[in-house]
């Protein structure tokens, strides 16, 4: 059972009370579609983590062979010299999206810069598979970055899930309840008073008639 919160038994504190419990019912439907629809989202972004996932690691697994092959063909100071420098830049760019009032990250990376090629090593005494390793890398990047940002906004959309939920069972094991019993606490003791100046109004009315 609910408890009764601590108020006085009035008539304007039961039309307040009434306003209150309104608008926590208001604000528990509102929160259930958002968790609702938030967990919708959610499930569609853990879908596509798991698709890209999967590309991604297909990806790298190429990359690396590449540099396996390239590290068994090439010897190991050239392979450090190469790998010195960068080959490439990546142009990103960082924003934010609103998901349910939900900020989470965005990043686009501009692919015709990694197009550009700019190895900063000699082909003589490099091998064909090391760069195969970095192009394979380069194409990997985007989904890297696309794969981050869905991980994240996964996190962040399942902080605020938990903390919707936590909001949603307040209002509606805790504070509903309570407005309830408070309301019916109001009412009854209202009635009670009613009911003691009906019968101390028959009593006077019986005591004037006595009288007369």
């Amino acid at each position: 059972m609910a408890s009764v919160l601590r108020v006085n038994p009035t008539r304007m504190e039961l039309t307040q009370m009434k306003r209150r419990l309104l608008t926590a019912r208001r604000g528990h439907k509102l929160l259930k579609d958002k968790r609702d629809e938030m967990v919708r989202q959610f499930m569609l972004r853990i879908r596509d983590n798991i698709a890209l996932r999967r590309q991604v690691e297909a990806e790298l697994a190429r990359a690396f062979g590449s540099f396996a092959m390239a590290r068994a063909l090439m010897e190991p100071g050239s392979l450090n010299q190469a790998l010195l420098y960068p080959a490439r830049q990546a142009r990103l760019q960082v924003g934010r999206a609103n998901i349910l009032s939900v900020r989470v990250p965005t990043l686009t990376v501009d692919e015709d810069s990694l197009r550009e090629s700019r190895l900063p090593y000699g082909l003589a005494e490099t091998s064909a598979q090391l760069d195969g390793a970095i192009e394979a890398m380069a194409g990997a990047l985007p989904q890297l970055l696309r794969l981050a940002e869905v991980e994240k906004t996964c996190a962040m959309l399942a902080d605020e899930i938990q903390k919707t939920r936590r909001r949603v069972n307040a209002l509606e094991h805790v504070m509903i309840p309570q407005f309830e019993e408070t309301i019916r606490y109001i009412s009854m003791k209202l009635d009670e008073n009613e009911r003691g100046n009906l019968t101390r109004l028959m009593k006077v009315k019986e005591m004037i008639k006595d009288r007369t």
